[in-house]
């Protein structure tokens, strides 16, 4: 399962138990929804640590991968092969 599955739905599972608890004491619902919402975010900061450094850094390695291959896709378009450049040297002239 991906990471941020796992956070998303952990944070999701953890605004739900906070809100079955701020349920059985009586106040208006908006405030409850609100509350839950604050003390589930507050919470997931420290229990959901783990889940979130993950999900940071499966982001982090995909963003490289599409800035990788952005770049292999410009120095394509340019005319700037990979395997002709390393096999080629520059300095050589091929009509001598």
């Amino acid at each position: 399962m991906s990471a941020a599955v796992k956070y998303t739905l952990g944070r999701i599972g953890l605004f739900v138990v906070v809100l079955a608890a701020l349920w059985l004491i009586d106040m208006n619902v908006f405030l409850k929804l609100m509350l839950a919402l604050v003390f589930s975010a507050a919470l997931s900061f420290f229990l959901l640590k783990g889940w979130r450094d993950e999900m940071a850094e499966e982001m982090a390695g995909a963003a490289q991968r599409r800035r990788d291959e952005k770049e292999r896709l410009r120095s394509a378009l340019a005319g700037e092969d990979q395997t002709e450049r390393s096999e080629t040297p520059r300095d050589s002239d091929p009509s001598r």
